[in-house]
């Protein structure tokens, strides 16, 4: 039986199932320890309360991994729309998954040791 994860995703448009796909094994890779859930009707990872949110819409991939960790990464972050807790990748441009993968490991760690 397949996850309420998995439904998620196959249920998107190609491209976007592709993406999430993607997504879905980087940050597991990035945080090992974290579990999947969903949460806000989205697929997430759990580790110490929400580590990140992502989704898939007609015209970008939101990513939601909350207002401190965007700002860290304000620079890097520039040539996409963010808000608060969001990042906006839009579907017309390539995925910058060396990003997010970075964005993934610093929250895993920051979360991870104790402050």
């Amino acid at each position: 039986m397949k996850d309420e994860i998995q439904l998620y995703i196959d249920k998107q448009a190609p491209m976007q199932k592709e993406i999430l796909e993607k997504l879905r094994k980087l940050i597991k890779k990035s945080a090992p320890l974290a579990t999947e859930a969903m949460s806000y009707g989205v697929p997430a990872f759990k580790f110490k309360g929400n580590l990140v949110l992502y989704a898939a819409f007609k015209n970008h991939i939101g990513l939601y991994p909350e207002p401190k960790t965007i700002e860290a990464f304000k620079k890097e972050l520039k040539d996409y729309e963010t808000s608060k807790g969001t990042i906006k990748f839009a579907l017309n441009k390539q995925i910058p998954y060396d990003l997010i993968e970075k964005i993934v490991k610093y929250k895993y760690k920051n979360l991870k040791s104790p402050k």
